[in-house]
């Protein structure tokens, strides 16, 4: 508690003409969660003005400002921050609480949000989850996509499945196992396509490829490197969207093999060097929470139990 200690104990001091209701703690969770006054009123049930008047209850109580408030919405302080692990504490007993009450003997409670990537959450994770909830009905999860990265440290999110390795800050990392890449194509494009010349592979192919913020992706580079100054016939900011840019024959696409064959998609070319390691990456001081290791290790069984699919499209 020491690490976290500072501002609970200057409670007394800021605020000692407030009184602190710690059901205001929820309140703080959602609005950290979702980032925005309406979003935590709808999560919780509650009205708008309801959400406001308590958040600044609870910030007047601590004497502590525990958001910054912007047009985008609401962004954790460095406070606020400190502040996350002993709000979930708080949420974790509370759920407890009411299980001991109910003769439940399901202890694991609360709420995970993981980051992951689209086609990740599509394909993989989402279709799976509703095992992992029905054992555990007082656990919620949120999953957020993008190719966009995180912050953990900001907790954007408990959990991230990458496909990069964060090689520096406050993270416990686990590699859970690889994801395959391949070439692939609508039946309609490879039929109606020019027969290479002078035995030149994919010289007068139309390729997918990524919009320009995100050419940091390892299938951007590795497209970059291919064509050599040649631009895509098509881009896109997503995978989906790939996904059914290559089925309607616009060109070839490089994507996952489990995703591509699931969509009925054609392979041209199986090993293109491309794989990509799947990392977990879950923030320190958080490891030892057993809502989030129960998420966690769901998670590195999953992939377990789908590594074939996932390297190379077949079970």
């Amino acid at each position: 508690m020491a690490k976290y200690g500072n501002p609970i104990s200057d409670i007394g001091k800021r605020g000692r003409h407030n009184t602190l209701n710690w059901d205001d703690a929820r309140i703080f969770l959602a609005i950290a969660r979702s980032g925005t006054l309406s979003g935590a009123s709808k999560a919780l049930g509650i009205g708008l003005a309801t959400t406001s008047r308590r958040i600044e209850r609870l910030e007047a109580a601590l004497g502590l400002s525990l958001f910054i408030r912007d047009q985008i919405g609401y962004r954790l302080t460095d406070e606020g921050v400190m502040l996350i692990a002993q709000a979930e504490a708080l949420e974790q007993a509370g759920h407890a609480f009411g299980a001991a009450a109910q003769g439940s003997n399901d202890d694991v409670a609360g709420h995970v949000r993981l980051a992951t990537a689209q086609g990740l959450a599509d394909h993989l994770i989402i279709p799976a989850l509703p095992r992992l909830m029905s054992s555990h009905t007082n656990l919620t999860i949120e999953v957020v996509t993008g190719v966009s990265t995180v912050n953990l440290h900001r907790y954007d999110a408990d959990m991230a499945i990458r496909m990069v390795r964060p090689e520096r800050g406050n993270v416990s990392i686990r590699r859970l196992g690889e994801l395959g890449f391949g070439l692939y194509a609508s039946q309609e494009y490879l039929q109606q396509r020019a027969a290479p010349e002078n035995g030149g592979l994919f010289e007068d192919d139309d390729f997918i490829g990524w919009s320009e913020s995100q050419q940091h992706l390892p299938a951007a580079q590795w497209l970059e490197k291919r064509l050599r100054g040649k631009p895509c016939r098509l881009t896109t900011t997503s995978m989906s969207s790939q996904v059914t840019a290559a089925q309607a024959g616009a060109g070839i696409a490089v994507l996952p093999h489990f995703i591509a064959q699931k969509q009925g998609l054609t392979c041209v070319q199986s090993d293109i060097g491309c794989s990509q390691p799947i990392w977990l990456a879950i923030h320190s001081d958080l490891a030892h929470s057993r809502r989030v290791r129960l998420v966690a290790d769901f998670l590195s069984d999953l992939v377990l139990q789908n590594k074939g699919l996932l390297v190379s499209g077949h079970a």
